[in-house]
């Protein structure tokens, strides 16, 4: 097979074609991974409020008024939470390293107890907070989220297992 500079530049013309078609797909698919720009402030401490409104009420159609009671009772959660926040924190900090070879278990179990202390007081807060908010909320809001209450469990649905 001879080639010559006609088929040479036609083979060259080709790939270069074919190197900018590839880039412009490529382009055009965008960034891939999370959208939306960087994690907000309400991401440090995983989902929670972002406007003072907790993600689970914003299809409720709120008031401005209620909004901002909620946003209200929201911060006071966390003003008073703060230093139970900054003991589990300090806590799990101070956590001895799991692969050490020296093993206290005296020590692990007096950490545990604390750390399962504070969660006790964590999880009353919250159910505090959750009492403040639905008395916020009319009666048909109420039953709304009560409906929808299925969607905020923990763990999310298993896909079937295959036989």
């Amino acid at each position: 097979m001879k080639l010559n500079l006609k088929t040479l530049t036609l083979a060259i013309a080709s790939v270069a074609a074919l190197v900018i078609m590839t880039a412009a797909v490529v382009v055009s698919q965008g960034p891939q991974g999370s959208q939306g720009g960087p994690p907000g402030p309400g991401f440090r401490r995983g989902p929670g409020p972002r406007d003072g409104v907790l993600p689970m009420l914003r299809d409720l159609n709120l008031t401005e008024d209620q909004k901002a009671q909620i946003k209200k009772i929201m911060e006071s959660e966390m003003g008073t939470t703060k230093e139970l926040h900054d003991s589990l924190r300090s806590l799990h900090e101070s956590e001895p390293e799991p692969f050490s070879t020296n093993f206290d278990e005296a020590a692990v179990r007096v950490a545990a107890e604390a750390r399962a202390k504070i969660d006790v007081e964590l999880q009353v807060a919250h159910a505090r907070t959750m009492s403040q908010v639905a008395a916020v909320l009319t009666a048909e809001q109420r039953q709304q989220l009560s409906a929808r209450k299925p969607q905020f469990r923990e763990e999310p649905p298993r896909p079937p297992v295959q036989p």
